[in-house]
């Protein structure tokens, strides 16, 4: 069974990326310009200074971004959900929902469980959660708006799933407030986790640490990492 390739998943994904490429052409075109002309580091240390002034004001200015997974990173969390046979979910960033759905599906052919999301953008959030209701996954996730500092602070039940793709500069303090629920072999992917004197990817490689981590191959570049937690 794949929930992924039902008429109203497909349909849903495949209208969300269509309206994902339009927009976010711009977006991504300056990054690419920034990345030929030598000007990538740059750009993303600009990037990240401006999230540790003001992370609400940096993400406001892209709440009609969806900054989403690719469809070939989308497959590759479903793949490593069925294989886990993940039941609890934890998706820092879930934007318009795109990864979310992905997930969710999931959970559906795992047969159930929950998804705990969390999204600073209001609007962001409510239009993720219609699009998961348009996909008839809705039931299974909880999208929560806020900080993901407060808004997973209180996390009752053991995770066996995670997913970060929020602000990058809070990549490590989200992962160190996940970790006393982490199941032993949970797996934590993280996007966009580009490795300049990056203090999250120093955490995950560190061989005397809690996680075994390399990155990943899919979308080469985008900063893809993979880690099992072994604590």
């Amino acid at each position: 069974m794949n929930s992924l390739h039902t008429v109203r998943v497909a349909q849903t994904l495949g209208r969300l990326f269509a309206q994902a490429e339009h927009a976010d052409r711009q977006l991504m075109e300056s990054f690419a310009d920034a990345a030929s002309n030598g000007q990538f580091e740059a750009r993303l240390a600009e990037h990240l200074a401006d999230e540790q002034r003001d992370v609400r004001a940096t993400y406001r200015a892209v709440a009609d971004n969806f900054l989403n997974v690719s469809q070939a990173y989308g497959r590759f969390l479903y793949q490593c959900a069925r294989a886990r046979r993940a039941t609890r979910i934890v998706e820092f960033g879930t934007s318009m929902g795109i990864s979310t759905l992905y997930l969710a599906a999931a959970l559906r052919d795992n047969g159930g469980g929950r998804l705990i999301g969390t999204e600073l953008e209001a609007g962001k959030a409510a239009r993720a959660q219609a699009n998961l209701d348009a996909a008839g996954l809705g039931d299974l996730v909880e999208i929560r708006v806020g900080d993901a500092r407060e808004t997973l602070a209180d996390l009752a039940a053991e995770i066996d799933f995670v997913l970060l793709d929020g602000a990058f500069s809070l990549y490590l303090p989200v992962l160190k407030l996940l970790e006393p629920k982490l199941a032993s072999g949970t797996p934590v992917l993280a996007e966009n986790a580009i490795d300049i004197d990056n203090p999250y990817l120093a955490y995950v490689r560190d061989p005397a640490g809690a996680y075994l981590s390399q990155p990943l191959a899919i979308d080469e570049g985008r900063g893809n990492e993979f880690s099992v937690f072994t604590g």
